[in-house]
């Protein structure tokens, strides 16, 4: 998946060293081999349980597919009830592409806010921060 997905769509960008990655402790994302293409592909910019820069310990307040990516989806694909795994990757792709770039923009925004709330709360929980749409 790396290889053939996310690489090739981060090299269609002309600014493709802007991009960061950042994943969870999940023994797959941690493995030796997906560490080793990740560190090519983000030299510097790898945000991961056992790299430079290490995940952050609140990370669901402040990820944006922990707060909003994996809900949404989830509300939006299965609204297809897809039958097979090439239905289900088919219904990702397509409300993937489909999400409102103003929606995004508000998502970025809340990012933002988060971020400020975090240091604000000295790294606690944002208990009372919830998506807004």
């Amino acid at each position: 998946m790396l290889e053939n997905f996310l690489r090739p769509k981060i090299e269609e960008n002309e600014n493709n060293d802007v991009f960061w990655f950042q994943q969870d402790g999940a023994t797959a994302h941690t493995a030796r081999c997906s560490r080793a293409v990740l560190q090519k592909m983000f030299p510097g910019r790898l945000i991961s349980l056992r790299e430079n820069i290490t995940w952050p310990p609140r990370s669901p307040d402040l990820s944006l597919c922990d707060y909003f990516l994996w809900g949404y989806l989830k509300a939006e694909v299965f609204k297809h009830r897809p039958r097979t795994i090439e239905e289900l990757k088919e219904a990702i792709r397509q409300e993937i592409s489909a999400i409102p770039l103003d929606m995004l923009a508000k998502v970025m925004e809340n990012f933002r806010e988060r971020l400020h709330m975090c240091v604000a709360r000295q790294g606690n929980h944002l208990d009372d921060i919830i998506f807004k749409k």
